[in-house]
């Protein structure tokens, strides 16, 4: 008898305890963001459109995919991706390609659009920035 009892109470307590366990699910800003391949829609610079032959953006022009175990590619850019702050309204790109990491705010995300803006060192002048605004809509 007492070895049923502590059997019914095991399976109990493994019930409640598989029961309870709480699902881990991610966040609504990173389901939208690695849902999509996303492609350049525009990509401007002081607000000028800088993705072509020789523009500032070229290399971020095409393609672009946020996996989420946080590597991916922007364009001809292949590297790794996180979110710079936990409310995700931003995140940082890193490669090979990029002289310094490329940290972007996020200024909107839905299933039709991705928006980023940020500044980058301009080629000729390092010291000197332009106003990036990089447009992505869903392939």
């Amino acid at each position: 008898m007492k070895k049923k009892v502590l059997f019914l109470v095991l399976v109990l307590v493994t019930s409640v305890y598989i029961s309870c366990k709480k699902e881990v699910t991610n966040s609504d800003n990173l389901n939208l963001l690695t849902s999509h391949i996303w492609t350049a829609d525009s990509l401007l610079a002081d607000g000028n459109d800088a993705s072509g032959q020789n523009g500032l953006l070229e290399m971020f022009k095409g393609d672009t995919k946020f996996n989420e175990d946080g590597t991916g590619y922007v364009g001809d850019i292949t590297g790794t991706w996180k979110f710079s702050n936990d409310e995700e309204t931003a995140l940082t790109i890193t490669s090979d390609s990029l002289v310094i990491p490329v940290t972007a705010n996020i200024a909107e995300l839905t299933a039709q659009s991705l928006k980023l803006t940020t500044r980058f060192p301009l080629p000729t002048t390092p010291v000197t920035t332009a106003d990036v605004r990089m447009t992505f809509i869903p392939k």
